[in-house]
């Protein structure tokens, strides 16, 4: 099921499940993980891209491993807020992972995400290697945690 508004996700969420933070790029996948009682995200890992099925497959095997309730997808809204191509790519990928699980999908725009995961690694004094390494799953988890934050207020 894909749900527009994060209240109708939180509503989904089978109880005390963790959910899967996705940062979508066009060569790679960022994945974060939030505790059972939705209140932290962790980054996870990157997945390089191939193709849907490989790729929802490897998702869908790790959601499993990690007892995963539900995926909040990171959309790249642009700064105008309006969607343009890499939206719709991202709903395009949410509704064939709709195909292949019962697990609700939900949206977290995910402007500035990269920026906020960059100001993170750089506070980490992380070394510009490193960072281009591990930047699209703390993004996945900057995408997540912001999902969190805002189910405190709903």
């Amino acid at each position: 099921m894909i749900c527009e508004e994060l209240s109708d996700f939180f509503a989904a969420l089978p109880r005390d499940r963790a959910i899967m933070g996705l940062d979508l790029g066009t060569k790679t996948i960022g994945l974060a993980v939030s505790d059972r009682l939705l209140t932290i995200s962790s980054p996870l890992e990157t997945i390089k891209r191939k193709k849907f099925g490989i790729d929802a497959a490897k998702l869908l095997e790790i959601a499993g491993a990690k007892e995963i309730g539900g995926f909040i997808l990171g959309l790249p809204l642009n700064m105008d807020g309006t969607e343009g191509p890499r939206c719709q790519a991202t709903r395009a990928f949410a509704r064939n992972l709709m195909g292949l699980t019962d697990l609700p999908i939900g949206f977290q725009d995910e402007r500035l995400s990269t920026v906020e995961a960059e100001r993170v690694l750089i506070a980490a004094d992380t070394s510009r290697k490193r960072r281009s390494e591990v930047i699209d799953y703390v993004a996945a988890g900057v995408i997540l945690q912001q999902a969190l934050d805002r189910k405190r207020h709903l």
